[in-house]
């Protein structure tokens, strides 16, 4: 049983890099990134909706009164997290922006832990957090310097463009931990993790459509279009039962194997995936081989975050 929740986790992460990359699908039918981020949260709250529906889960509402309000906030990660990887994968690459997300997630997790933050357990400072932090760092400058434009790409980004790019992924992937950190208090005051993905769901979708609406008000975002979707690929409806799957995952998995396997297991999935989908072009991306120096940013990647999470 312990074997099958190990090999669940793997497959929660494998899910999160599949999300980023059939969203560009969606972001193709729709013509803009911000709708494609409203159809896609939209629907992972409907799924959530149904499966809490069915779980008995909705009656834990009931108890939003109590709550302090500051613990509904946690699903403001999702729309920046989303709307970052439909921006950033035909840009960077499927590894390079899951790089540059893990890498954030592993240096939030460790503010997290070592500043002892929204109540969690203080951690000390140690060897393999140090040698793992490290490793993770040199990973994705590896990555990141052995990055070679896919064939048939436009023109090259600038310098700067590029510096504002990768700040995005990190700190795209850094609102993660904190995500999960806010969940977690509000998953202690109404104990049930369904009701507490619905909530944090609602809480995206209702975010990323007030954002698209001024976007579009202000004219710095065309409408989205809604008679194209008939004619995107059937996997590109995936992205929301992906995402519902994850969040749902890790809520139920953090109690029985531990949010230190989870996190290292989710992770590595993300990378191993994303790897794979740069390689072979998957989901209509652009193809960037697996070049030697990618293979090994990738395993120092890999490594460092076990290193910290396991350690």
């Amino acid at each position: 049983m312990h074997t099958a929740l190990l090999a669940v986790a793997l497959l929660a992460g494998c899910l999160l890099a599949v999300q980023a990359s059939v969203n560009l699908q969606l972001n193709s039918a729709v013509g803009t990134p911000y709708g494609a981020s409203t159809i896609q949260l939209g629907v992972a709250t409907g799924l959530l909706a149904v499966i809490a529906v069915g779980a008995g889960a909705l009656g834990a509402l009931g108890k939003l009164p109590d709550v302090e309000g500051w613990q509904l906030l946690g699903g403001l990660a999702s729309p920046l997290y989303i709307t970052s990887g439909i921006l950033l994968f035909p840009r960077l690459g499927a590894l390079a922006s899951v790089g540059l997300f893990v890498t954030g997630q592993m240096f939030a997790s460790l503010a997290l832990d070592l500043f002892g933050l929204f109540g969690l357990e203080q951690k000390s400072l140690n060897a393999g957090i140090v040698i793992g932090a490290a490793a993770v760092v040199a990973g994705i400058v590896v990555i990141i310097r052995g990055q070679k434009a896919p064939a048939g790409a436009g023109a090259k980004v600038s310098g700067v463009a590029r510096l504002g790019w990768l700040a995005l992924g990190i700190v795209a992937g850094g609102v993660l931990p904190i995500q999960g950190a806010v969940n977690a208090k509000l998953k202690a005051s109404l104990d049930s993790p369904i009701a507490v993905a619905v909530i944090s769901f609602v809480v995206a979708t209702f975010t990323i459509a007030v954002v698209l609406l001024v976007l579009y008000a202000t004219r710095r975002t065309p409408k989205p279009k809604v008679d194209t979707l008939t004619k995107m690929p059937w996997w590109g409806w995936l992205g929301g039962a992906c995402a519902a799957a994850y969040v749902t995952g890790t809520f139920l998995l953090i109690p029985e194997i531990g949010a230190a396997v989870t996190i290292a297991l989710t992770v590595t999935g993300q990378q191993l995936t994303s790897a794979l989908i740069d390689h072979r072009g998957l989901f209509r991306l652009p193809q960037r081989t697996l070049t030697a120096p990618r293979l090994a940013g990738l395993a120092l990647l890999i490594a460092g975050s076990l290193t910290i999470q396991l350690v």
